[in-house]
């Protein structure tokens, strides 16, 4: 996703894509579990007294106790009295990336009631679409159907049964059940009793084609411990109907109970079992999209111990890579922008930095060096045969065809600079790694050295004699979306390279007339995204929270600004005419903790070990203000600044990993973000956060990417052009 400060809310409220291809798991399942404690944040409640409704904060109870996809379900607990009336509704999460293209010609409910629950007692139901056309509400059973007492039962609700002639009104429905957003369930008749329902596996399904032969098996089972969570992996046959497998764990070594639920294209499952010290042993099965379960697996057993802090920094480091590596498109080589979502929309930046993550993971072993080669011959022959404008790729690529994807509307079909000097800083580290003599890694060089001087950087002028250079240009569109980088953010990147470019490179005097600029177009673009003067002459020199800051509009921003032009570039020991940018970045970083810390609207879990604000999904803003702060803790933002705050980071990384656990980790590390106050885990990653974690930490650790970059022979020449100058300062560390 494109994280500029100005475009972040729009591109956000994007849910769709003509190009958007779901996974299977994402074409059918509408919940199966929470990683929240107490409501579900995909749900919203009604009431009108004298009913009563079990809430909690207004969401759908979450079951700890009753489940059939474990860890948990949803509990229904309601008095329907007469003149009153609830309400509960169940949404299909709506997140940046997420298609909506279901299949069936049913939804499908796994029930477990108290008391047994007939036509006259039972809940209604209505189903709406991402249109708000809805459907009648029909009875959950009617006539002889019932759900009985004391076991979980499968209710099926075709769609047909929502057209029945009774309900037949003066217009045709426009109910689209492929774009289904909501089920609702609500009061039925006023029965003046208490009733509890738990709800789980809901799923929209083809009954009429399904078939009762299980899946094969899962093999090759194996279980690795860490401190507080044990990684279960397997490999699996997919005949074309895999949709997702399940977990089971035995304590004692005998008694297996289903502890978690993984979706069909995962390999990877991440059990928290708690303190150090703990063996388990694991089975997996696979589970179709017909219901059926395969027989289990072979059986593997590990444990956890305590680990030390560079054991768990490293642990941190390999499961953020893993995103890069294990869902990686099979003839690109890239990584998705966002999981869950499309796994064949690709964006540049987010795979340029993980071009990065794989050099750390070849480097500490996480892969082999010559596994990591492949990968990246893999990437480089994509990106030559992928589309390029004037030798500048796009924001987003079609991981099948190389072709463009327009995915924020039909002016974003040509070259996106920003993108582009992303993936550019990462083939440059790459360039400067694999220096063997041998053919797969001399190809790499070769290639990311003809790819790096085809960038026409000084065609994105627009004109000859232009101070800035700009974002996009279009073959259909030229230059409509006429978009200046004026800094300071996250953009610093895209003028050392192009001023650095050995072919088609900018004076260096744009550095400080168009990325450091201070004319009156400069100033109204600073005022217009931070709507603030302080720092609109790109210099700030104002104290927060006792801290000077030297460059920025505000009190710094977005901490991605920080990270997201210095992953390869060091700032350390050095300076231009405004700064020295790892003091300047320490600042930021220092001020969204205090600020944090200081947490003035009082949200849930904000302190010393949780803080970091940044854009991501659903982050609100993501700036250390209270406008543009709505609860939401993007987990990068903290741990990719270590670095810059190495004891505050750490600690973050202790209690995100050791408090919050499982409700924010998942196979590929942890989460993009979470929001305690409005109890919101979310299983959600982006490709533009996971690598800034593993490759930010290695430059605090080893400067490792920060040293390859560097080496690049045109660097130096194009900062000594620019004004930069040591800075014998201690860097702090």
């Amino acid at each position: 996703m494109k994280k500029n400060h100005l475009l972040l809310p729009l591109l956000l409220a994007f849910t769709l894509s003509a190009s958007a291809q779901p996974t299977r798991y994402d074409r059918h399942v509408i919940f199966d579990n929470s990683l929240a404690d107490g409501g579900y944040d995909a749900s919203k409640s009604y009431l009108v007294a004298p009913s009563q409704l079990e809430l909690f904060h207004n969401k759908f109870p979450v079951e700890p106790d009753h489940c059939v996809s474990p860890p948990n379900s949803l509990r229904l607990r309601w008095r329907s009295a007469p003149g009153g009336d609830w309400r509960m509704t169940l949404a299909i999460p709506r997140r940046y990336a997420r298609t909506f293209a279901f299949e069936g010609d049913a939804v499908t409910f796994w029930c477990y009631a108290d008391t047994e629950i007939t036509e006259a007692n039972a809940p209604r139901v209505f189903l709406q679409d991402l249109d708000e056309h809805g459907t009648p509400a029909v009875a959950l059973v009617s006539g002889d159907e019932k759900i009985p007492a004391g076991r979980w039962v499968q209710v099926t609700l075709p769609f047909a049964r929502f057209q029945d002639p009774i309900y037949h009104g003066t217009e045709d429905s426009k109910f689209d059940y492929r774009k289904l957003w909501n089920i609702a369930f609500m009061q039925g008749l006023d029965d003046d009793r208490e009733h509890v329902l738990y709800l789980d596996d809901v799923q929209i399904r083809d009954t009429t084609n399904a078939d009762s032969t299980p899946p094969s098996a899962p093999n090759a089972v194996a279980a690795r411990g860490y401190e507080r969570h044990i990684d279960v992996t397997w490999q699996a046959e997919d005949s074309g109907d895999l949709l997702a497998f399940r977990v089971y764990r035995a304590d004692d070594g005998t008694t297996f109970k289903p502890i978690g639920t993984a979706q069909g294209t995962r390999r990877r499952f991440s059990d928290f079992i708690g303190e150090p010290g703990r063996t388990a042993r694991y089975r997996v099965t696979a589970l179709d999209v017909a219901g059926n379960e395969s027989q289990p697996s072979a059986d593997a057993v590990a444990g956890t111990r305590a680990f030390s802090d560079d054991e768990l920094v490293t642990l941190v480091q390999e499961a953020c890579f893993r995103y890069y590596w294990e869902t990686a498109h099979p003839q690109a080589g890239l990584a998705p922008e966002v999981l869950p979502g499309d796994e064949n929309l690709l964006a540049l930046g987010g795979s340029g930095f993980g071009v990065m993550a794989i050099l750390v993971g070849a480097e500490r072993g996480f892969v082999p060096r010559a596994a990591a080669a492949e990968r990246l011959r893999t990437i480089v022959r994509f990106l030559a045969r992928a589309d390029r404008f004037h030798g500048v790729w796009p924001h987003f690529l079609n991981g099948d065809t190389g072709k463009v994807i327009p995915f924020f509307g039909k002016y974003d079909n040509g070259g996106d600079l920003v993108e582009t000097a992303f993936m550019i800083q990462g083939l440059l580290a790459a360039r400067q790694y694999f220096d063997r003599d041998d053919p797969v890694e001399t190809e790499v060089r070769d290639t990311i050295t003809r790819l790096w001087r085809e960038v026409e950087w000084s065609w994105y002028r627009k004109e000859p004699n232009s101070d800035v250079l700009y974002w996009h240009w279009s073959p259909d569109h030229a230059w409509h979306i006429s978009h200046p980088l004026i800094g300071w953010n996250e953009a610093m990147i895209i003028y050392l390279l192009a001023i650095a470019s050995p072919t088609h490179s900018v004076p260096a005097e744009m550095y400080y007339t168009g990325w450091a600029g201070t004319s009156e177009r400069h100033l109204r673009y600073r005022r217009g995204w931070s709507r603030t003067t302080q720092g609109d002459h790109y210099v700030n020199g104002n104290t927060y929270y006792g801290i000077k800051l030297e460059v920025g509009e505000g009190n710094g921003s977005d901490l991605f600004f920080t990270h997201f032009s210095f992953m390869g570039f060091d700032p350390r020991g050095r300076r231009d005419r405004f700064t020295n940018y790892f003091f300047n970045n320490r600042a930021i970083a220092r001020i969204n903790h205090a600020y944090c810390v200081e947490n003035p609207r009082g949200f849930a879990g904000y302190g010393y070990d949780t803080w970091g604000l940044s854009a991501g999904i659903a982050s609100g803003g993501g700036r250390p203000l209270p406008r543009d702060d709505n609860g939401t803790i993007n987990v990068m933002a903290s741990l990719a600044s270590m670095p810059y705050t190495p004891e505050e980071s750490m600690a973050a990384l202790k209690h995100f990993y050791r408090d919050l656990g499982a409700k924010i980790w998942g196979p590929y590390g942890f989460y993009d973000g979470f929001n305690q106050t409005e109890n919101w885990f979310e299983p959600v990653y982006m490709a533009l956060n996971q690598a800034p974690i593993t490759v930010m930490i290695e430059n605090h650790r080893t400067g490792l990417i920060w040293k390859l970059f560097m080496q690049n022979p045109e660097i130096q020449p194009a900062l000594d052009a620019i004004g930069f100058t040591p800075d014998t300062t201690p860097d702090g560390r």
